[in-house]
């Protein structure tokens, strides 16, 4: 029989580094604090855990901004720390992925210190993109070289001293590298075997599908951010990168894997990432993006199932991420309804698990964390809220550090009493590990018991789903012997054939309530 890999259908947490668990008191989370709290990720039963980037950076960006892609970053602990966190993770059963972020470097790189110290057309400056002006409305006015808008407001173009000017899809201190460039390949071959080196399991791979750009450098004229033949993503030449970066992880033993951060328009372009020899997964964010709506989740399942069916990947599905809102929050529509969002959590939980491929929790999840909304402006650091002038919010609602313990902040995430980086509300008592710990009926013990029937029913669970005959409000549908049935309506409804084994509320007699997720069996229990 042949074997399935590990990631194939592995359950992924990610840890927001700086806001996991905070070892030294400073108030920012570290690898050691990782490794003190790996017993919580073992007990919760996922497969591998997901770091974001670590390396030496001054986090203009949460740490996308990377200084030294070869090094940890001081906050963060030390190169020997990472390595005692690789092998402590392993002694857990655990893999370990971490981010790389080949798009673009910080500013403080020293690469782009030498390009801005050096000539228009210098080989210090082609490793970066540098362009000449065009001439603006008013005659002497100069203006960027095309209409290419940064994802965080404003122009993707910076001038600087000598006229020309520097791309950066992402912040100002985010500057594009050139992969045209050979030897900004080469580099980034080099970065991979040097992880790999020290063991992790896996790459996630930031902004995937944008390293090379149009050469001509054509103005995007409305077509957006994700059109087919869009300037910006998804050019064709981006697929020799992946062609090699595979046949690097197929030097290491162990299954080392890659998983791509891919916008794409449809199933076609998506497929082209998962060929066999280039990515093994790539995120598929629909669901993330998705109302609470039976139909929509059925849609997007079919989709994404459907996207992946020629290539023998297997689909990936998130719920949240240290991008989006925390869907605890978003199902929270219609307002007013106490408690509704945590219940319909808990039924897209058992959704997520029961369906084929891998699943990616983000941390604070398992506790049924909200997204904060209430941060006060001095708190935020997204360069989004910065450079939108606070017209929006940004991604700081997301990554308020974790709860673990007590009554007050930081809850245990820092040693001693330390101020977090972000303040945590004042509401958060009862969501701590500890606290839920203690409680049968928490949003945590609910994960572990999903995740156990999750890992115990696997083995026998084919890769394809059937959808079966349900009401307009719900979804059902069946894996061999596991039927799932969601209910995204307020009323309650008629459950089909099985035996129930896990609910997400109790169950009133063969109807399942609004809201709410069921597994049932069907044959011998």
């Amino acid at each position: 029989m042949t074997r399935i890999p590990w990631w194939r259908d592995a359950v992924v947490y990610e840890v927001y580094v700086r806001s996991f668990a905070d070892s030294d008191g400073d108030g920012e989370g570290d690898l050691q604090g990782i490794r003190s709290r790996l017993g919580h990720l073992r007990d919760l039963g996922v497969d591998a855990l997901w770091l974001t980037p670590v390396y030496t950076s001054p986090l203009a960006d949460g740490g996308y901004d990377v200084a030294d892609y070869r090094d940890v970053d001081p906050r963060f602990g030390t190169l020997r720390d990472f390595d005692a966190l690789v092998a402590d993770a392993h002694a857990h059963g655990l893999r370990l992925i971490v981010d790389i972020v080949p798009n673009h470097s910080s500013d403080r790189h020293p690469w782009f210190r030498e390009a801005l110290a050096a000539p228009p057309g210098s080989p210090e400056r082609s490793r970066y993109i540098f362009r000449a002006g065009r001439p603006g409305e008013r005659p002497g006015e100069e203006g960027p070289p095309n209409d290419w808008p940064s994802a965080f407001g404003g122009s993707a173009w910076t001038r600087v001293d000598d006229g020309e000017w520097y791309l950066h899809l992402y912040a100002r201190e985010q500057p594009d590298f050139n992969w045209r460039n050979p030897e900004v390949q080469r580099e980034f071959e080099d970065i991979l075997r040097f992880w790999l080196d020290r063991g992790v399991d896996g790459f996630r791979i930031d902004v995937a599908a944008g390293l090379f750009k149009d050469a001509s450098f054509r103005d995007l004229g409305g077509r957006g951010r994700r059109v087919v033949d869009a300037p910006i993503y998804s050019r064709p030449e981006v697929h020799d990168v992946y062609r090699r970066w595979r046949q690097i992880l197929d030097e290491y033993d162990g299954e080392r894997m890659a998983i791509g951060e891919v916008w794409t328009d449809g199933p076609e372009d998506l497929a082209l990432y998962l060929r066999p020899d280039e990515l093994h997964q790539v995120f598929q964010f629909d669901l993330q993006l998705a109302p609470w709506s039976a139909r929509a989740f059925r849609d997007v399942v079919t989709a994404a199932m459907k996207a992946v069916s020629t290539t023998g990947a297997s689909p990936t599905w998130v719920l949240s991420s240290h991008d989006s809102v925390r869907h605890v929050t978003r199902y929270e529509k219609p307002e007013g309804v106490p408690g509704i969002g945590h219940a319909r959590a808990k039924a897209a939980l058992l959704m997520l698990l029961a369906l084929p491929g891998s699943a990616y929790l983000y941390q604070g999840e398992e506790l049924g964390l909200p997204e904060v909304t209430d941060l006060p402006d001095e708190a935020r650091q997204d360069p989004i809220f910065e450079r939108t002038n606070g017209e929006l919010a940004g991604r700081d609602g997301c990554r308020v550090p974790l709860p673990w313990s007590g009554d007050t902040e930081p809850y245990g995430f820092s040693a001693g009493d330390a101020r977090p980086w972000l303040p945590m509300p004042d509401t958060w008592a009862a969501l701590t590990v500890e606290a839920q710990e203690a409680d049968p009926s928490s949003m945590l013990n609910f994960y572990r018991d999903a995740l156990a029937h999750r890992r115990r029913l696997l083995p026998d669970l084919p890769d394809d789903v059937e959808w079966l005959d349900s009401p307009d409000t719900a979804a059902f549908f069946r894996r061999g012997r596991l039927t799932c049935a969601l209910n995204c309506g307020e009323d309650p409804v008629r459950l089909p054939a099985g035996t129930p084994i896990l609910s997400s509320s109790p169950l009133k007699g063969d109807l399942l309530p609004g809201n709410s997720a069921v597994y049932l069996l069907t044959g011998p229990a």
